[in-house]
């Protein structure tokens, strides 16, 4: 007999699976640097969104830029579209939250905005400023009828709502200056 077993008897292998690493590789990096990708990304909006918070909440006068629309929202200051040298400073304490807005518009754009707040036109008053000067200092407004053509009128649509005061520049009519104060208590 020879040294070689009977075929019968000779070790079994499995049949040859081809190994794959590089696709084992792409996918183990793939879900490792998506994830990390989206991290990032994240995270850098997020301190963006937070930069651009703390300016505005550092800011001690008018910041020339709309309002969020939460915030235009829960003034209830409906700033029309096409409004131009838009600019807002907002201030908030316990019992008491404010909102200064100013912006330039069209006269049609200032009757929509008279009428979206359940007022009208008609309803300025003439020489009438209604916003004190001591609100009206806190950004830098000087708001004298001697000097310019005042005009204004304050909304309060129900008790739940805030109290807007508007007073509107129009000593260029084509081109009326609308001053707002929306003063909300909780």
């Amino acid at each position: 007999m020879s040294g070689t077993p009977p075929p019968q008897y000779q070790p079994r292998h499995p049949p040859h699976v081809p190994r794959r690493r590089w696709l084992t590789a792409v996918v183990v990096g793939l879900l490792i640097a998506i994830p990390a990708g989206y991290t990032v990304v994240s995270a850098e909006q997020s301190r963006d969104s937070g930069e651009h918070k703390a300016r505005a909440a550092a800011a001690r006068g008018l910041v020339y830029e709309w309002p969020s629309k939460v915030q235009r929202r829960i003034y209830d200051i409906p700033i029309p579209d096409g409004s131009t040298y838009v600019g807002h400073y907002e201030e908030n304490s316990w019992d008491r939250s404010t909102m200064w807005v100013q912006f330039r518009t069209s006269p049609e754009q200032l009757s929509r905005f008279l009428e979206d707040l359940g007022s009208q036109r008609g309803e300025l008053r003439a020489g009438d400023v209604t916003i004190p000067d001591a609100e009206a200092a806190v950004v830098g407004w000087v708001l004298d009828p001697r000097r310019r053509d005042l005009s204004g009128v304050t909304v309060q649509q129900s008790a739940q709502e805030p109290v807007v005061a508007i007073t509107v520049d129009l000593t260029k009519p084509e081109r009326p200056r609308v001053h707002v104060v929306s003063t909300t208590e909780p």
